[in-house]
């Protein structure tokens, strides 16, 4: 190498030494935020830098339990393992340690629970989740008891007497499978080593987040937010404390509720020794207001679909809490400071389990075909589907309801039944979403999705025909609720300082415009599938 070479050659190395150098330098000045996602299918660990973008992930496949049918559970244990292996995996995969973490948020599925004891920390039970149906019967006994019948005729006389909204939702209570409450009761009728543990007070409740807390602080924390609390069936979003009214009904000790905090706070920090650095945990949010925040529906009247899953839609409320007739379910947003907001929300249960179950049934072979599939056809040639592998919830509400493939013909293909199985989801988030509109009465503004279901386009135009209103797909989609937390977290602990700087790391990835000379189509199909619904309701005794 001559010296002219030798000379340039030195000159490349040390420009990328300088510049390898300054990479790292900025790298070690600049804090992280850490966001772990427990889903229903698949958790995940994700670190964030300022700007928003994810520096390194981690998912793992969540193990779900099914030892009899309609029970759906999963180990606490393994949960817990899980969890910290994807938190170490992300890090890693950042390329930075867990010094360089400023601090971490948790967001998890709603009102999958667990009890356990508070002397040894052994849980008595696996987690039952939110999809788990064994308290189906207690259900249906609870909301036609004489005492559910007096607390709703006597709610609906103080309503009329002095108009405040807690006692118009009271006047319509019902107990439903997803929450907490109902299978609490299962547990403490069935469970008999806890309840002998309730007479000690050695008890304690508490949903994923609540556990996950308890476990990385070394069993120091027994807490939740609001936000998680709020969607349990426990919980008086009137009176914001836990429902005495509630907990006497169903004779539930308090005393194993959890410590309730502020949704984007202090949640203590890691033992040091699981990561080999405290990692302070400043935020815990529901999953679905998790996913409003991080869309930055900060606003009265913002609103968005989240389609895994199942299909989440959350309307900001504002300062109050909605009442409703229809079966959506008052639920705190986040609460930061002073700052209470307050979302009506609606749930349909089964979506991405549906075109899963598609999938395994061979309908399709690869779920980013489905779109494709059902274009291949004019229409569902007369096949109607309901899904319904979890019941059917606001408006309709039945827990027994069957899922029904109806209308089949000799001359049906699989594009038929794809076709039908995606107009059931756009069927029923137009339902959902006008019993919100009608219910809530505030002035609504496009509509932001997110979710793995809302990569079909097919899908988001159908919604935006049948909704008739403007679909914003975000580019964070695929991430929206890890994306809240991680904003929660960080807002708490200075990373951002206003929701100004979080609009500016939101994009929007594709919109999509209704188009109103679709909807006239479709009504006729609309009433068929009506009907189809109907037969499938109470199937189940």
């Amino acid at each position: 190498m001559g010296d002219k070479h030798r000379a340039s050659f030195i000159h490349k190395v040390l420009h990328m030494d300088s510049a390898n150098a300054g990479k790292e330098a900025e790298q070690a000045a600049q804090k992280f935020v850490l966001a772990v996602d427990i889903g229903t299918t698949s958790l995940r660990s994700h670190v964030y830098n300022k700007q928003g973008n994810i520096k390194g992930a981690s998912s793992k496949r969540i193990q779900l339990l099914h030892p009899k049918p309609g029970w759906v559970e999963m180990e606490p244990d393994v949960l817990v393992k899980q969890v910290i292996d994807s938190i170490k995996e992300s890090i890693r995969a950042a390329g930075v340690t867990a010094q360089d973490i400023a601090c971490m948020g948790i967001t998890t599925q709603r009102n999958t629970f667990l009890t356990w004891d508070k002397s040894t920390g052994k849980p008595f039970h696996n987690f039952i989740t939110w999809q788990d149906l064994r308290s189906r019967d207690i259900v249906k006994d609870w909301n036609s008891s004489f005492r559910m019948k007096f607390l709703n005729n006597g709610s609906s006389v103080l309503h009329m007497l002095t108009r405040q909204k807690r006692f118009l939702s009271a006047s319509v209570l019902k107990f439903m499978s997803q929450q907490v409450t109902m299978r609490l009761i299962w547990v403490l009728e069935n469970v008999e080593e806890l309840r002998a543990k309730l007479a000690l007070h050695e008890v304690s409740l508490g949903c994923i987040e609540t556990w996950l807390l308890y476990r990385l602080t070394r069993e120091k924390l027994i807490a939740t937010d609001y936000s998680c609390a709020s969607g349990t069936g426990l919980f008086d979003p009137y009176q914001f404390e836990w429902s005495t009214i509630v907990c006497n009904l169903l004779n539930i000790p308090m005393d194993i509720l959890p410590e309730i905090r502020d949704t984007s706070g202090d949640f203590g920090s890691t033992d040091p020794a699981i990561f080999g650095a405290a990692i302070p945990i400043t935020a815990v949010v529901s999953d679905q207001t998790g996913a409003l925040f991080g869309e930055c529906c900060f606003e009265v009247g913002d609103i968005k679909c989240t389609m895994g899953t199942g299909t989440f839609i959350d309307l900001n409320c504002g300062k109050t809490p909605h009442a409703s007739v229809a079966g959506l379910y008052p639920i705190v947003g986040w609460k930061i400071g002073s700052d209470i907001t307050f979302v009506a929300e609606g749930s349909i249960t089964d979506t991405g389990s549906i075109v899963e179950w598609a999938k395994s049934m061979g309908f399709i072979d690869d779920v980013c075909d489905t779109a494709k599939i059902a274009e291949s056809v004019p229409d569902s040639d007369g096949v109607y589907f309901v899904g319904a592998f979890s019941g059917l919830q606001a408006p309709i509400n039945d827990d027994k309801a069957a899922t029904t493939l109806i209308g089949l013909k000799p001359t049906t293909t699989k594009a038929h039944v794809v076709r039908a199985v995606l107009e059931n989801l756009a069927f029923r988030v137009k339902v959902l979403y006008e019993t919100i509109l009608s219910e809530t009465r505030i002035p609504l503004s496009h509509i932001r999705v997110n979710g793995g279901v809302c990569n079909n386009d097919f899908l988001m135009q159908m919604i935006a025909d049948f909704t008739n209103q403007t679909i914003d797909r975000a580019k964070q989609r695929a991430n929206m609720t890890s994306l809240g937390v991680a904003f929660l977290a960080g807002l708490a602990k200075g990373i951002w300082k206003t929701r100004a700087e979080l609009r500016e790391i939101r994009e929007s990835e594709n919109i999509f415009t209704a188009d109103k000379d679709v909807w006239p189509k479709y009504k006729d199909r609309f009433v068929q599938w009506e009907k189809a619904v109907m037969r499938s309701r109470e199937w189940y005794s």
